[in-house]
């Protein structure tokens, strides 16, 4: 059933499931069981022996220890644990109300968390983590329900990752152009001059973003999002359950009473300058000499970096925690609870890399590109047509990176063929639409981080990100057949633009409700 009609059923269970009974780790394993049998035509011992191979081969493969995937788990422990610090030394405690004097309104706290989005460019597992960290606790204090912020934190990740050139989006990108045209005798256009003319066509991304400062200053809540937001502001519910997510130890530590901000602010600057620093020197010892700083990025070992800059933050909190007067929590204590915050997180992540590995196999990504291949379509519609098709693919597989990946090079190759004068739209429209199922999987690393960092039960975090993304995503659509049927590149932005404010106010209309102050 490889690489047929058929491959596609494993990814639209899972996610038809995920929809109807909100249980996460259900649907991914179905999935994963569903896809097994598909690849061993319902042979169930060797299915059993396919769903052990896959987890397997997340940690050795090819004869050797998976160091990347090791590193990427240990990191989220060490996050945990750094949280657990936070949490128990005050600090958090601390920095929300040093905060709560200077951010007085749930609007200036939703903003300030995309702010930071927009600073933390990066790269996307940084951002996503990184950003909840320090504004969890602001956004609490102001009543800003856990699934908006984890919404504000993954729409700012990836789209502000892969709009800029400096970052490890931008980079990875950049080095898949430069093969491409190098292949295809492409001589006109320079990589790097490529990516930035690209920009405006990253129609979803740069919608995200505009989407993103609607629902904030127009308090803008629809779908599960509003009754969360309801919760929230109504009765402090920041959560859907009593059940403790991921990332979120705030019930089981009580702060000291001595705890000042700085015990959360440096170490998280810790964390982010030893982690660019770490980025910048595997990315240079990787590359060649004189190396440009996209080569370097394209290069990274964003992993160990990570890895790095999560031991040298705990390094940091377990001192300052130390140094306090008569702590409450022992190390230990500290330490287990940490840990065990993260493993909901870490099982998500598991069971994701195993559904994706099944959904290779089966060539799902493949398939949907062959259909492309062999389709007779007016040039005018290839836009519109690779956006939707890379939506479709990087929401099965749950990964942008792989979607780039096979996406790019046949968007070349047919456009090359048709109409050249379409490649940089059609190239946009594949980044676009890689992010947007990006956004809509739940398998989705950045997704699954985002939850991570914002401490929201990851279900909540899908269903309710779902419908903005979908509309950005219909915006974008719209802007794709504009500029493939005219040519015109900034009035098709502003077509999906005026789009997008013509479905916010159109729902408004439509579904009057109490605005969420």
């Amino acid at each position: 059933m490889e690489g047929t009609i058929f491959s596609i059923i494993p990814a639209l269970v899972m996610l038809v499931l995920v929809l109807l009974t909100r249980k996460i780790l259900l649907s991914l394993g179905t999935g994963i069981i569903i896809g097994a049998l598909f690849i061993h035509n319902f042979h169930v011992l060797p299915a059993i022996q396919e769903i052990f191979h896959v987890f397997i081969i997340i940690f050795y493969a090819d004869g050797s220890i998976q160091i990347g995937n090791i590193l990427l788990l240990l990191f989220l422990v060490l996050l945990g644990i750094m949280t657990a610090f936070l949490q128990a030394s005050g600090g958090s405690r601390a920095f929300g109300e040093w905060m709560m004097k200077r951010v007085k309104t749930r609007t200036g706290a939703q903003l300030m968390t995309v702010v930071l989005g927009f600073i933390i460019f990066i790269d996307d597992y940084f951002n996503s983590l990184a950003v909840g960290q320090i504004a969890r606790p602001l956004t609490d204090r102001h009543k800003v329900s856990r699934a908006k912020l984890a919404y504000l934190i993954d729409s700012t990740s990836s789209p502000v990752t892969v709009l800029s050139p400096i970052s490890s989006w931008g980079a990875y990108i950049i080095g898949i152009l430069a093969g491409l045209f190098a292949t295809n005798q492409v001589t006109d256009i320079k990589p790097l001059e490529a990516f930035i003319k690209m920009i405006p066509y990253n129609l979803y991304a740069i919608l995200a973003l505009i989407l993103v400062f609607i629902v904030i200053y127009m308090k803008f809540s629809i779908g599960p999002m509003y009754k969360h937001e309801r919760k929230a502001l109504e009765k402090d519910e920041l959560l859907s359950s009593h059940r403790m997510p991921p990332g979120d130890l705030s019930k089981t530590f009580t702060a000291h009473a001595g705890g000042k901000s700085y015990q959360l602010f440096i170490p998280i600057l810790v964390l982010l300058v030893i982690t660019i620093i770490s980025m910048y020197a595997t990315g240079l010892q990787a590359s060649s000499n004189n190396a440009s700083i996209f080569e370097v990025f394209a290069n990274t070992d964003v992993n160990l970096s990570l890895f790095l800059g999560g031991i040298s933050s705990v390094f940091v909190a377990l001192v300052f925690y130390v140094r306090l007067p008569r702590p409450r929590a022992s190390l230990s204590k500290i330490v287990k609870e940490g840990t065990q915050t993260m493993i909901p997180a870490i099982v998500i992540l598991l069971l994701a890399w195993m559904i994706g590995s099944i959904i290779g196999t089966l060539e799902t990504g493949e398939y949907l590109a062959k259909l492309v291949m062999q389709a007779n379509i007016n040039p005018a519609f290839l836009p519109f047509i690779f956006f939707l098709i890379a939506s479709i693919m990087s929401l099965s597989t749950g990964t942008s990176w792989g979607t780039f990946g096979i996406m790019l090079p046949i968007a070349v190759d047919v456009l090359i063929i048709t109409d050249i004068s379409l490649l940089l739209p059609t190239l946009g429209a594949v980044l676009a639409g890689a992010v947007f199922g990006d956004h809509c999987t739940p398998i989705s690393d950045t997704t699954i981080l985002s939850s991570t960092g914002a401490g929201v039960h990851h279900i909540d975090h899908v269903v309710t990100q779902l419908p903005y993304a979908f509309i950005a995503a219909t915006a974008a659509g719209t802007g794709y057949l504009f500029i493939g049927l005219t040519g015109w590149t900034l009035i098709g932005l502003l077509v999906s633009v005026v789009t997008l404010f013509l479905i916010v106010f159109t729902h408004q209309l439509l579904f009057k409700k109490e605005a969420i102050s």
